[in-house]
């Protein structure tokens, strides 16, 4: 399903020095594979992620995901978001969103879903990690576990084929961790 050959992320640091974070990765992840990358912080995991995702680029190599190299000039970038769905250890949900508005946000836009489809939708993964209770709520009302879990219900509005978490747990306190991997564990 995606196959990642010579992958590499660089940046070109203020003093004009290379600073390489990937470089040279290969790896191939079939359909139902559930793999973890683990490392020391600064390794490049979350670059890594986000290549894969588009949402930092890779500066070289190929990344194929059906068939597709999805780094080709022109690739949709609306198509890649449709099939691969990330939650970020910050949760990144938009403040100034209600939590219903931030799952229904994706799916109207990029799915073409009419606001009710997406309502219906948002609701049935909102109650899938027992957030549909703070659909009216503002993420500034909810604990980081229930943000977290907020963002995978936004996530799995998108029906990915593909599902990228980003140590979905690092930013939680001790009691929250639990809360977000029974979540995850369902999934």
């Amino acid at each position: 399903m995606i196959t990642i050959k010579h992958l590499s992320k660089q940046y070109i640091n203020p003093d004009g020095s290379v600073f390489k974070v990937l470089k040279d990765v290969n790896c191939e992840i079939n359909q139902g594979e559930v793999i973890s990358i683990i490392g020391p912080s600064g390794t490049g995991k979350s670059t890594f992620l986000r290549a894969i995702n588009l949402l930092d680029p890779p500066t070289g190599g190929e990344i194929i995901v059906d068939g597709e190299n999805i780094l080709a000039k022109g690739y949709p970038l609306n198509k890649l978001r449709q099939k691969i769905g990330m939650v970020f250890q910050s949760f990144n949900l938009f403040e100034h969103l209600s939590i219903l508005d931030n799952v229904t946000f994706a799916p109207m836009k990029l799915r073409g879903l009419t606001r009710q489809e997406a309502e219906n939708e948002a609701m049935t993964m909102l109650r899938k990690v027992g957030m549909a209770e703070k659909a009216n709520a503002m993420p500034s009302d909810l604990s980081g576990g229930q943000k977290q879990r907020v963002a995978i219900a936004r996530c799995l509005a998108m029906h990915p084929e593909v599902i990228l978490f980003d140590e979905p747990t690092s930013a939680l306190d001790p009691t929250m961790v639990g809360e977000v991997l029974s979540v995850l564990r369902q999934l």
